[in-house]
């Protein structure tokens, strides 16, 4: 029977207590249900690994297209499902908070908000503005039952700002705001993220992998709560089609497929539901 989703928002929320889990990347409804029957406890959506699969850009999808996406992922697996839900499809607060209604609808566990404006001129919001869009998040969530955790992003990192004490006040409002886990994609040095996971005690700390010098094991030592891979899943995919096709192309070589998973063994994963 399949689990509800009153039950994926309760087990979800029971993960960030203690610990540190893994929360892999699918982006279709196939890839979510072999990474459900690899063992893993929860997943995230990638907004880059979606675009992809559409034939778009990461960021150039509209929040129709994500809300679709996300109802799709969480019907697919039993596992509960954070949204990587972009800035939330709006810039002012009351928008953010009309689409992230929406986003709860489609039956995630957690959705994030994050900073970035996609105008390379000004790329973060401004606080003040930041912040009245995290807690325009969090009223919508709390007006439809609470059970959705609010992840509250900062991406200074990755637009350039790599100001580690600037990002953890960010992160600081976001929690004050009613952000439940704060997250930088972008650090990746043991001392940003030991920082990170101090200043911002107790809220669980999510980590994006970057760094192939740490490991589970070690992202855990450093007391990061949860580990997302982001579009990496999706890009090794689509790494190995690639170079297989290409080679195919230029000199009309199969041996690219050699590799390629036999159609049987496809078939009975999907033959597990």
């Amino acid at each position: 029977m399949p689990v509800s989703t009153e039950q994926k928002r309760a087990n979800f929320r029971k993960l960030h207590e203690s610990g540190c889990f893994v929360l892999p990347n699918p982006w279709d409804a196939g890839s979510a249900r072999i990474l459900e029957g690899m063992g893993f406890k929860a997943l995230a959506s990638t907004s880059s690994g979606f675009a992809w699969s559409t034939g778009h850009r990461d960021n150039s999808v509209s929040c129709d297209e994500v809300v679709a996406h996300l109802k799709a992922l969480c019907e697919a697996t039993d596992l509960p499902v954070n949204a990587d839900f972009e800035a939330g499809f709006a810039d002012d607060p009351s928008g953010v908070a009309a689409n992230v209604a929406r986003g709860v609808e489609t039956g995630v566990a957690g959705l994030s908000i994050e900073d970035s404006t996609g105008d390379a001129s000004a790329p973060l919001y401004e606080m003040t503005l930041a912040v009245e869009r995290m807690r325009a998040a969090r009223s919508a969530i709390d007006a439809r039952g609470g059970g959705v955790m609010l992840v509250g992003r900062c991406e200074g990192f990755l637009v350039g700002q790599p100001d580690i004490k600037a990002t953890i006040a960010r992160l600081t409002a976001y929690a004050e705001a009613g952000a439940d886990c704060l997250y930088a994609p972008g650090i990746k040095t043991k001392e940003h993220i030991a920082a990170v996971v101090k200043e911002l005690a107790p809220k669980p700390i999510n980590v994006l992998w970057t760094n192939p010098d740490l490991t589970v094991a070690g992202l855990a030592d450093l007391g990061v709560r949860r580990i997302s891979v982001g579009g990496a899943l999706a890009r090794t995919a689509w790494g190995a089609f690639i170079k297989a096709a290409r080679e195919l192309a230029d000199t009309g070589s199969f041996a690219g497929m050699a590799q390629a998973i036999p159609n049987g063994e496809m078939n009975a994963l999907f033959a597990k539901r």
